[in-house]
Order: C-alpha cells, then sequence, then structure tokens
C-alpha cells in the first residue's frame, strides 16, 4: 500500500530565503550563486491557494516552504521559437504566448497567466525586442502581419 509522506509546511515568515525583484533567489548571506542550487529552488516552485512555495522531498518527509518574493515568482528567462513565440519560465513550464496577454508596468514588460503576473528577464527582453515596436500611442508586440499594442 502506498501512502502519502507526511508534509512538513513552513510559514513565509519563518523561510531563511526570499527572491528579489529581478528573480534572483537571496538568503542573509546575499544571493545564491551555485547554478544547480538555483535551478532546483526554481523548478520546485509551485503555488496554491496561500500562495508561492518552494516544495521538496526530505527522503521521509515533504516539506513545502512558502516565501517571500518582491515583484513575483515567476519570470520569463527564455523564449522558444514561433509565431508568436513560446515563453521558457524560470520553472521549466513553457507557455504558448498570447500576445494579448503582454502588459507594461513601471516601464517593466510582463505576461499575465490566468492570476499569475510573469515579468521578463532581461535576458529575454533581448530575445524578445525584435518583435516590439514604439510608436508615437505606445509599444506594439509583431506577430506575423500582425500588430498588437501592449497596454499600460
Amino acid at each position: 500500500m502506498n501512502q502519502a509522506k507526511p508534509e512538513i509546511v513552513i510559514p513565509k515568515e519563518k523561510a531563511v530565503f526570499w527572491m528579489d525583484a529581478n528573480g534572483r533567489w537571496r538568503n542573509r548571506h546575499g544571493p545564491f550563486a551555485h547554478k544547480k542550487i538555483i535551478d532546483y529552488f526554481n523548478r520546485s516552485i509551485g503555488k496554491d491557494e496561500n500562495g508561492f512555495f518552494v516544495r521538496q522531498d526530505k527522503g521521509d518527509v515533504i516539506e513545502k516552504v512558502y516565501f517571500r518574493y518582491e515583484d513575483t515568482a515567476l519570470f520569463v528567462v527564455d523564449l522558444a521559437d514561433g509565431d508568436p513565440p513560446q515563453l521558457v519560465l524560470n520553472t521549466g513550464r513553457k507557455i504558448a504566448m498570447n500576445p494579448e496577454r503582454l502588459f507594461i508596468e513601471g516601464d517593466i514588460l510582463y505576461y499575465r497567466d490566468d492570476d499569475d503576473r510573469i515579468k521578463f528577464t532581461d535576458r529575454a527582453m533581448m530575445k524578445i525586442a525584435d518583435r516590439l515596436e514604439e510608436e508615437e500611442d505606445g509599444l506594439y508586440f509583431k506577430a506575423g502581419k500582425e500588430k498588437i499594442r501592449i497596454p499600460d
């Protein structure tokens, strides 16, 4: 008989790590430096009715740690080919991009996926730059022959 492992839940107030506004994991010593650890944390991000958390299997228990973040916990880190392109998130998830879900807030490009705000990293902005066009009335995303205005 396969029983579920017990779950230990750590509230965000007690978490010893957090995510800054640029998507970098940090603790009291500063930003995380090891790529494998950063990738592991990003792949472990989940979300439920209580917010974002990092989940890890600790052998005989599952640890679920809710964490603080300065802007959002989700970031577009890359784009996969296509028209429109697929968005590759820090979690490893890919989203078929709908240009009508793009928006600008404080001069930063975001994508809306249901209730989640997903922020574009500088790297992702470089990859999408050739599809953006600025006009007098605002910024547009070019999808084939169509141009879609990105709301502020």
